[in-house]
């Protein structure tokens, strides 16, 4: 059981740090699921069954999906952008 803690930690590391080197914000917010995930169950391991719950709903849940929507809004905005300056050069 050691081991499967030892590993989840590193797993867990490596996530935070990927999540905050990675430029694609996409992939960003993926492995930042992951990691409330990983986090998550290193709760459960700890016998603290409410965190786990609260780190699954909120970090991988309610979080993710306000960056997903955050991007999406934000891919849109761009877009628009983008085509107004295309008719400015017109």
């Amino acid at each position: 059981m050691e081991i499967f803690k030892t590993i989840l930690l590193v797993f867990l590391i490596v996530c935070a740090l990927s999540a905050s080197l990675i430029k694609n914000p996409l992939l960003s917010v993926i492995v930042f699921m992951s990691y409330s995930l990983i986090m998550s169950v290193i709760w459960f391991l700890l016998e603290s069954p409410d965190l786990a719950i609260t780190e699954a709903a909120v970090g991988a849940g309610v979080s993710s999906i306000l960056f997903f929507v955050t991007l999406r809004k934000l891919k849109a905005l761009s877009e628009a952008e983008g085509s107004q300056h295309e008719q400015n050069q017109r």
